[in-house]
């Protein structure tokens, strides 16, 4: 077999994960995901870092641009002009993943093939929602119209309701919820109850290191001097877990969280971005983002994306009187969260594989649309040739 060019090939650049349900950790999920960044972007103009960044991570192409602008800002201040409007732009595109994750994901992974009619209810959703509308007919202030389409296309209730009863009752809010109307969503979701593991994620692995600058040293030295770390990334000498539930405006070690419930806390999450802007609260003002100088020339920042924590570390070389990047890391939610000690490899190890394939599946396919991974997978056991899954 001829080796792929992973530079001509952007599938080898992305990888994909490989998932063996009830095997042994670490058999149990296994990725073949690189580390392209500092090899990448070493020598670049710095000029052109974040560019290359978001077209190496295209999926979440928006936050890593915002991030690495963020983080040559820290390094070397006024080298390049500054972000501007970050946290809107970060609430937005944020926002604007949630939607799509929902609207596209979310039928395709969690329903069966006699619900199929689902994916294009929930198609017809999302070209009405003025939020991803394209830029010639956009509003200036999309989100009055993108919260009434929200109550009206996806909750068929108010959304402030909504909103209050998840925050007191968590998961069985959501069940009630999805028994209680008819749309296209809470079908799915009532549906994709029976594919629940009900084991809920341990809230003292939750990652919020960027909570203080002791913590985003201490990811920036791990980044920058530790070897591997940001494959297979380890917070207090363990793995941890990111995402939409880990926010630092969120309160720590709140309500249980299993697979099911992580999707009702991205439903909560797109209605507090819809709200208007309140620091801590929702809106512009819900997640956080930050950046610090760590050295001479040297940059850390750290933004709440759409699947979690993202972090990017640079070091520039202004020698010469050409800003080059001397170093760049990149750590990614997928790598928090597909660790292969972490919590999704966890939950597939502790799969019963001797239950029928079709069961096996939708657990798997759950899990995938709870933790969002950035790249495909395939369920390689216990499932028969031609029954594997794949997710973009």
């Amino acid at each position: 077999m001829t080796p792929v060019n992973p530079l001509n090939d952007l599938s080898s650049l992305a990888g994909s994960l490989r998932v063996a349900p009830g095997a042994p950790l670490p058999r149990a999920l296994q990725s073949s995901r690189q580390d392209w960044a500092p090899r990448l972007a070493r020598g670049q103009a710095v000029s052109a870092l974040p560019g290359l960044m978001a077209s190496l991570f295209n999926l979440c192409s928006h936050a890593h641009r915002l991030c690495s602008q963020l983080a040559i800002e820290a390094a070397a201040p006024g080298l390049l002009p500054a972000p501007h409007q970050v946290a809107q732009r970060l609430r937005t595109e944020t926002a604007q993943e949630h939607i799509r994750r929902i609207g596209l994901d979310w039928p395709r992974l969690l329903a069966t093939d006699a619900q199929g009619s689902w994916a294009t209810l929930a198609q017809t959703a999302l070209q009405a929602c003025p939020l991803i509308a394209p830029a010639t007919t956009a509003a200036a202030d999309p989100w009055p119209a993108t919260l009434a389409w929200l109550e009206d296309q996806l909750l068929q209730m108010p959304a402030t309701s909504w909103l209050r009863a998840w925050q007191a009752c968590g998961a069985d809010w959501l069940l009630d919820w999805s028994h209680r109307h008819t749309g296209w969503l809470p079908a799915l979701l009532r549906a994709a109850r029976e594919a629940d593991t009900a084991v809920q994620l341990d809230p003292a692995t939750a990652l919020r290191a960027h909570a203080d600058l002791v913590g985003q040293r201490s990811l920036s030295t791990a980044l920058a001097l530790t070897s591997g770390f940001a494959l297979h990334p380890l917070w207090n000498g363990a793995p941890a877990h990111t995402g939409h539930w880990t926010r630092l405006n969120d309160l720590p070690g709140g309500l249980p969280l299993t697979p099911w419930a992580l999707l009702g806390s991205r439903i909560a999450e797109l209605i507090r971005l819809c709200k208007p802007d309140v620091p801590g609260q929702g809106g512009a003002g819900w997640l956080s983002f930050g950046a610090l100088n760590t050295g001479s020339h040297q940059g850390v920042a750290w933004v709440e994306m759409a699947r979690g924590l993202l972090v990017h570390q640079v070091e520039i070389d202004c020698t010469g009187g050409n800003a080059r990047v001397a170093a760049c890391h990149v750590l990614a939610p997928t790598e928090w969260n597909f660790h292969p000690q972490g919590v999704v490899a966890q939950h597939i190890a502790g799969l019963n594989a001797t239950e029928p394939a079709v069961t096996v599946e939708r657990r798997v396919r759950l899990l995938m649309a709870a933790f969002d991974p950035c790249v495909p997978f395939e369920v390689t056991h216990p499932l028969p040739a031609g029954q594997e899954s794949q997710h973009a």
